[in-house]
């Protein structure tokens, strides 16, 4: 028997966002992620129809274009994309950016950028990280100067989850150069003939092959002022952080999703597999290490809803975020190293699931914060 993994926040409502969820993904997503993975993104067509069906930007509020929903709608999306490993379109990071226009963006600049988001025309991406600075975002050199009521940008940024696609990009920089956290800003930029804007190429990674991450340069990118996240400067540091708990949580989320399809794809395979005459699911070691798996996906299933519970009523602190994120990304590593052990050397196949999932799960201890990051941030609180 097949072991169940409710959800304890599901409901009539979100169920239909599942099943809306599930055909589309298996409509216009399945079929095209080989094709996407070779070619390095997506393309901007699946954002659009995602946008149609209203699979983006679900938890912003409607009068902003979005669903008028909570976190629970866009976990929805997320778990089924990771049950599949998934991993081309990052709605997660598009949602991310919506947040930080919802949260702490002016009211024109919500009435401007938001529905657009929702609809998909805009593929929203931050950038954040730059070449030597990594986890230490006070560390960042990208420059902004205002001159004559017009910021200009120069600098360099890499890792950049969409960044391929994006047609808005909120750039993290110092607006004050002598200060660490208080001089950092966050201008948005639409990217869309932008004179001095520039793509580098979209990085070769070891997984997420359909995802377009990429380098970005600013070399004078001029943006007006009213493009200053929130309008006032040196407010950048402290959105960033107001951000993370809901961040760090779709990590977990994820994370929990993964291990539950890579249980369920290895369960199917060690019941069709035979060796030595009999199916490889009847081998004692098979049973122990399916049981242990089963174990940590129920155990993970359970934390992870308590968390997106807490998110959902405004309790999840940025303690109880790392917790998640450290956590459920350590453990999505090791249930996927056990599944993909199962399989032999079929496991190791690029058109096995299995395989996929296995580097894909790789970066979660990394992007986000760094796991280290992630107790360093729990042990201050101990």
């Amino acid at each position: 028997m097949t072991i169940e993994f409710r959800r304890s926040w599901m409901n009539e409502e979100l169920e239909m966002v599942r099943d809306t969820a599930i055909r589309f993904i298996d409509s216009e997503m399945t079929p095209h992620d080989e094709a996407a993975r070779k070619q390095g993104h997506v393309g901007h067509e699946i954002w659009r129809k995602a946008g149609e069906v209203g699979l983006l930007c679900m938890d912003v509020k409607q009068e902003y274009g979005g669903g008028g929903g909570d976190f629970r709608h866009e976990a929805v999306f997320y778990e089924e994309m990771a049950r599949r490993s998934l991993t081309g379109m990052n709605a997660s990071v598009h949602t991310i950016v919506a947040h930080y226009l919802a949260n702490h963006g002016t009211e024109a600049q919500k009435e401007r950028y938001l529905p657009k988001m929702a609809r998909g025309e805009l593929v929203g991406a931050i950038a954040m990280t730059e070449p030597g600075t990594g986890s230490d975002l006070q560390a960042i050199r990208t420059r902004a100067e205002n001159r004559g009521g017009k910021y200009v940008i120069n600098g360099a940024k890499t890792f950049i989850s969409n960044g391929f696609l994006a047609g808005l990009v909120l750039v993290v920089c110092k607006t004050d150069p002598a200060q660490r956290a208080k001089g950092t800003s966050i201008l948005i930029v639409e990217t869309k003939d932008k004179p001095g804007y520039r793509v580098g190429k979209v990085l070769d990674k070891i997984g997420l092959k359909a995802q377009d991450t990429s380098e970005l340069f600013f070399d004078d990118v001029e943006v007006d002022a009213d493009c200053l996240l929130g309008g006032e400067e040196g407010k950048g540091f402290f959105q960033l952080m107001g951000d993370l708990p809901y961040e760090r949580t779709i990590i977990g989320v994820t994370a929990a999703a993964a291990m539950e399809g890579a249980y369920e794809a290895t369960l199917q395979y060690v019941r069709e597999r035979e060796a030595f005459g009999q199916p490889i699911a009847e081998f004692q070691n098979t049973k122990f290490k399916l049981a242990e798996i089963a174990t940590h996906c129920k155990v993970a299933r359970i934390y992870v809803d308590q968390c997106i519970e807490d998110l959902v009523a405004g309790k999840l602190d940025t303690v109880g975020a790392s917790m998640v994120k450290y956590w459920a990304s350590d453990l999505q590593n090791k249930v996927v190293d056990e599944c993909l052990q199962l399989f032999g050397g079929y496991g190791y196949m690029n058109e096995y699931l299995i395989g996929r999932m296995y580097v894909d799960a790789r970066i979660q201890r990394i992007y986000g914060g760094t796991n280290e990051i992630m107790k360093e941030v729990i042990s201050r609180a101990l």
